[in-house]
């Protein structure tokens, strides 16, 4: 009886440490409303790999075409603010639609070793700039 009771009680136990390690691994941050594209709506994830790196996905739905914007632009940056590093571009969003789907759809993923502190996305002509313009679509506030 009593090693039922105790086993019952290891497993509760080791579930709920368990679940909580999960839960800890995992930040989720929604991004502000966006004055650019106010439909737009998403959120960032930030876990940490088995490498101690940070791994970043992000989630918008609702999100224009960049072309379409006033003014118009080539493309959506992400950038990354960290504490010791600065500001990065650190890649562009690809955009997707669907046939079962009206809703414009994106997701970008990346992995860093600097730890984020913010997350935002400007709209651009190139790629490659090194820093972001002013038309910043969307953002998170500082987190971590």
């Amino acid at each position: 009886m009593k090693s039922t009771q105790f086993k019952n009680i290891a497993f509760r136990l080791l579930t709920i440490i368990t679940l909580f390690s999960l839960i800890s691994c995992s930040k989720k941050i929604n991004f502000l409303n966006s004055s650019v594209v106010p439909a737009a709506r998403g959120y960032v994830e930030v876990k940490n790999d088995k490498n101690k790196n940070y791994v970043i996905q992000i989630h918008l739905i609702n999100l224009a075409e960049v072309q379409r914007l006033q003014p118009s632009r080539q493309t959506y940056i992400v950038w990354m603010a960290t504490e010791s590093d600065g500001t990065k571009n650190v890649g562009q969003i690809k955009s997707a639609t669907s046939m079962m789907s009206k809703q414009l759809k994106a997701s970008f993923e990346t992995v860093s070793a600097f730890k984020p502190t913010k997350i935002f996305i400007t709209a651009e002509d190139d790629a490659n700039i090194q820093y972001p313009g002013t038309q910043v679509v969307l953002s998170t506030d500082s987190f971590f």
